[in-house]
């Protein structure tokens, strides 16, 4: 976006562990409640949850569980920004969301039979901006933009 200041933000790294969900949405409730809108941030936290159980599910899944996760939060005053670091292989974000997509457009498609793929679709219509992108030092970064208004 710009290079403004963020009124907020904060990093937070935990460990692969379905567990540590509980940590990371007090952390990120009290960064950002008091800023954000309710619609938007309980529609940013159901994304964060999504970006951060899939990666203990996907990208982590054959990793120790000491292996980090990074969490970044950071709140401008017309958008919010998060960004999520796994260490797992990369993959095709777009092509992956749309795969998803067809196959919730099909007629006979019943979510609760189908649920892998989900967490993207919510993740996709929660933000305004949806990125993964393989970073130099071998993590990958999800980053989740969604505007303030």
């Amino acid at each position: 976006m710009t290079k403004e200041q963020p009124i907020a933000q904060s990093r937070l790294q935990v460990e692969t562990d379905l567990n540590a969900l509980t940590e990371v949405l007090q952390w990120f409730e009290q960064l950002t409640l008091p800023l954000l809108p309710y619609e938007l941030w309980w529609q940013s936290q159901v994304a964060l949850t999504e970006g951060f159980t899939n990666v203990i599910r996907h990208a982590h899944s054959s990793l120790p569980p000491t292996t980090p996760i990074q969490i970044e939060v950071k709140v401008y005053i017309g958008y919010l920004e998060m960004r999520i670091w796994d260490y797992g292989k990369p993959f095709n974000l777009p092509a992956k969301l749309q795969s998803k997509l067809q196959l919730v457009g099909q007629k006979d498609f019943d979510p609760l039979e189908n649920e892998g793929g989900r967490g993207l679709i919510f993740m996709q219509q929660f933000t305004d901006e949806l990125d993964y992108t393989r970073m130099p030092d071998e993590r990958n970064c999800l980053l989740m933009r969604r505007r303030i208004r």
